[in-house]
């Protein structure tokens, strides 16, 4: 298995279903559950181990999901409202070595994931199907991104990263 890619590299191919659109959400409501439990029991040295050689620590994945998924609400909310909504990319192997990143406790991101998807999931439920389709400018999605392929791309991420840390743990040995 690859460590870095333990549950495959992303895939998307429109158009979305109404039950494809329900189990990503369904998924982004489970995420934050998921990665308190893959965080469960982990000492201070565990938080501090990187999932693969070169890669970021467990407390920097635990991290990184909040900051990944705030930036994905707030551009979800843009392409509900702006026609052609222009995305901002952010350096998120710069903020993963914030001093936050690096040292606070994991706790308050799996808290603020909890918050950030019960609002986002909310929003994703009432937003009507023909919004889908809305179309957001990335310069990293050069073949475009919709609406749905963000909440695809999402699901797909928190599935990506809390199966780093389990793969880690699997690997390792640590119940």
């Amino acid at each position: 298995m690859d460590s870095r890619y333990p549950v495959g590299r992303f895939t998307f191919e429109p158009p979305a279903t109404p039950s494809q659109r329900a189990a990503w959400c369904d998924e982004i409501a489970a995420a934050p559950g998921r990665l308190k439990a893959a965080l469960a029991g982990l000492d201070e040295r565990q938080l501090d181990t990187p999932y693969r050689e070169g890669g970021w620590t467990v407390r920097q994945v635990a991290h990184h999901l909040p900051d990944s998924h705030v930036n994905a609400y707030v551009r979800f909310r843009m392409g509900l409202t702006e026609d052609g909504a222009r995305i901002t990319p952010y350096d998120e192997a710069r903020w993963a070595e914030l001093a936050d990143a690096k040292s606070a406790p994991v706790d308050v991101s799996v808290r603020l994931l909890e918050a950030l998807h019960e609002r986002w999931v909310a929003l994703i439920r009432s937003t009507a199907p023909a919004e889908f389709a809305r179309s957001l400018v990335h310069p990293e999605h050069a073949d475009g991104l919709t609406l749905d392929k963000l909440v695809a791309l999402y699901a797909w991420h928190g599935r990506h990263h809390v199966g780093q840390i389990e793969h880690l743990r699997e690997r390792l040995g640590w119940r």
